[in-house]
Parts: structure tokens; sequence; C-alpha cells
């Protein structure tokens, strides 16, 4: 067995029994009882810290938990949606263009002797541009004239001969085949000075196109030619590019339509004469105005678009022809909507959310349907109601189904020209490109 200390005090106690002649314990007093008392202490410490670390381990296994503090109710702005009117639109991209566009070809061959205009200027219908060396074309009008003048000359003299022969007939001394001759000769005569008349006209036309002169009205290109080169009159594209000159007053904006858009402008009467607005790319309201003036007559199979193109006055020739732009069409007349901050609007997954506050404070989400951007508003087109308290700050802290503490917000649409915030959503839009509020 085991030598523990208790069996070792009894073996002193065994052996001082055998000592003693008398078999008595307290004849003499023995060492081993000190021991015996300090073990018996020792067994009463551990089964005091056993009693209180088993009462421990029953209080945390039987499932108490720790009261924990309750979170203080999150605090957010809330307001009834903005009710104002707006007027859509349907938003193009498209590129200006002259209204006409000219090149300028010679129509008559020679040397170029002077330029009389300057490289981009703007100049007038009929003002001259270039001259031609016309010395060879003048001496041929001159011998084209004489041609005419003896033309001239010898009907005079086939008409005298006539008269005289018809005032012999009376006396028989003219035969009748005479007088067929004579007046066959006139006519001859007569086809023969048309005939020189008209290549004299012929020969002046071409010392007339000798000075080249603006066919239209607008903004000239550079000169193609210097003086004392050599052009070509051959006709068509034959001949030489002098320059080229563009008619910018008014200038076409031609764009493009998908074919969703153009239906829905035939459905709502949107044709010629219908107003446009236009801005361009460096400029963030819609200065220019025109109108629709043409829509093409039938849709690109391969691209499903229709080009059109409306004309825009540019009195001070500041549009040129090439320049990028976007143009804006109303769509329908002014409606009232409902508008909120587009910071307000969260994301469920593909569905665009509103969170509301009830009457006793509990957060709910609406499911909604966006609209066009307007003054930093976003439209709401469907899933909200004019009396609803719409959450625009502290959204992040509002979860729905719980209760938040509602202080009075306002709603107010952005000052004219303010920038939109960088970091603000740009969720798609359902229904019009752009719109704007009605005045």
């Amino acid at each position: 067995m085991l030598d523990t200390p208790f069996d070792r005090s009894d073996e002193v106690a065994v052996h001082a029994q055998h000592d003693d002649p008398d078999g008595s314990p307290e004849a003499r007093p023995t060492a081993a009882d000190a021991p015996a008392q300090g073990s018996g202490k020792r067994r009463v410490w551990v089964g005091t810290w056993l009693v209180v670390a088993l009462g421990a381990a029953w209080w945390l296994l039987r499932g108490a938990v720790p009261v924990m503090p309750q979170a203080p109710v999150p605090v957010v702005s809330a307001a009834v949606p903005l009710q104002k009117q707006v007027t859509e639109w349907n938003e193009y991209i498209g590129r200006f263009e002259a209204s006409k566009s000219v090149e300028v070809r010679p129509q008559v061959s020679g040397q170029i002797t002077q330029v009389l205009f300057t490289d981009g200027q703007m100049v007038k219908a009929g003002q001259p541009l270039f001259t031609i060396d016309s010395r060879a074309l003048r001496a041929a009008l001159a011998q084209a004239q004489a041609e005419a003048a003896k033309a001239g000359s010898a009907l005079a003299l086939s008409q005298n001969n006539l008269a005289r022969a018809r005032r012999l007939v009376a006396e028989d001394a003219v035969a009748a085949t005479e007088i067929d001759r004579l007046e066959a000769e006139v006519r001859n005569n007569a086809a023969a000075l048309a005939a020189a008349r008209a290549l004299a006209s012929a020969r002046a036309i071409d010392v007339g196109f000798t000075t080249v002169r603006a066919p239209i009205s607008g903004r000239i290109s550079d000169r193609r030619i210097d003086a004392g080169n050599l052009v070509s009159g051959a006709g068509g594209a034959a001949a030489t590019l002098l320059t080229t000159i563009n008619a910018v007053d008014p200038v076409y904006f031609v764009f493009t339509g998908s074919e969703a858009l153009y239906l829905k402008a035939r459905r709502e009467g949107l044709g010629n004469g219908t107003p446009v607005e236009i801005r361009l790319q460096d400029e963030s309201d819609y200065r220019w105005h025109g109108a629709l003036d043409f829509t093409d007559n039938g849709l690109d199979a391969a691209s499903g678009t229709i080009r059109a193109r409306a004309v825009v006055r540019n009195g001070e020739a500041f549009l040129a022809p090439g320049l990028f732009g976007r143009m804006r069409l109303a769509n329908g007349s002014p409606r009232t909507t409902l508008l909120v901050p587009d910071t307000a609007v969260t994301t469920d997954q593909t569905r665009k959310q509103l969170l509301v506050v009830g009457p006793d404070g509990t957060v709910a989400a609406r499911t909604i349907e966006l609209g066009p951007l307007v003054g930093g508003l976003r439209v709401i087109e469907q899933g909200l109601k004019p009396s609803d308290r719409v959450i625009i700050k502290g959204v992040q802290m509002a979860v729905p189904g719980q209760k938040v503490r509602a202080e009075p917000g306002r709603i107010a649409p952005d000052a004219p020209g303010a920038a939109p915030a960088a970091d603000s959503p740009a969720p798609p839009v359902s229904r019009a490109a752009a719109a704007t509020f009605a005045n």
C-alpha cells in the first residue's frame, strides 16, 4: 500500500503502545499527536474549496446570461417628398452640320492670276474668289463675234435677193424654182447667224468664268491653289478643287434615335417644328434653340435607329460643322411628381428602395421605380405616397422593422448651377433621360 502521512501517524501510535509497559496511551505524550491535528485542518480547507468550486461551476453551467445595457434609439431626419411639376426630356447625341456645303471648282482651264479672299473669312454669294488668265478666251470670243457678223451679212444679202426676185415674179421674169432657192438660202443664213451668235455667247460665258465667284454665302476654307498654278476646268470632279464653302446660318444638328423613342415620339404627335434645346460639350445649360425639320423615311436595319435633323439659328457663326452636342426633346407636357434626395435611395440587390418612418417610429422599406434627376432630387415614379415620411439623413443607421427617433427635415432642390456631388449614386433611369422643373 501507499505510504501516506495518515498511515505513518497510525504506526507511530502502535509503536508507542508497545513501548508503554502499562499499555496506556496517556502514560507518555508522543510527538505524533501534532501531525495528526495538522492533517485534519488541511482536510477541512480542501473540502471548503471543493464546495465553493462546485457551486461556482453549477452557477455558470445553468445558463445564466449577464444583462447587457440597451442600445440607444437611432436618430434620423425624415421629410415628406417634395411635389413639383417637371418637364421630362428625351436626350440625343449628335453633331452639327452645315446647311449647305459647296466645293469651288473652275469651269474653264487656265492659270490662276489672283486669289481675292482671306482663308477662313465669311463670304457672300457672288463675291469674286479667284481670277484666271482670260486672254485666250477673250480672243476666242472676238472670233465668235466676227463669225456672227459674217453670218449676219450673208443673211442680209440673201434677204435682199429674195425681195428683188419676188418683184419680178409678176412680170414672169423669174421662175418659181428660183424663188424657192432664194427662200431656202435666207433660211440657211438665218440659221448660220443664230449658231454664230450662240457661239459668241458661249465664248462670253467662258470669259465670265475666268472670275471664280462664291456660289453661296458662308465661311470659306483655305485656298488649295495659289496664284500662278494651272487649273483644269474639266467637268465634274475632274476639275481642280480650289476651296470649299460652308453655310453656317442656319446650321443643322443631325442625330439618331432608337426605334422605341421614334415610336414614342410619333404616338405623342412630335414631328417637324417641334422645339429642341441643345448644349455643347463645355456647357451646362441648353442655350441653343431650334426645331425639328427632317426625319428619315426609314430605320437602319443594322442598328435599329433612325436619322433625324434639327435646324438651329447661328447668326454669330459660333457653331461650326462637326461640333459635338447633346439635344433634348420635350417628352409631353409638364406633370406633378414626387421628388426625394438622390442620397436617400438604397439598393437591395436589383431593387431600389426608400426607408420610411411610420407613426410609431418603426422603419419600413418601400420598393420604388426611379425617374430622372432634377435639381439634385430624384423623381419617384412608383412606390411612394405623398404622405410618406422618407428618411433623408441617417439612412445607414435605420434598419427595417426597428424603431428610430425621426426629427423633421426638409427637401429642397439644389441651387441653379450647383455641381452634383462626386460620390452621388447614378441609378438607371426608367423613363425620360432628363427633366427640368416646369416654369
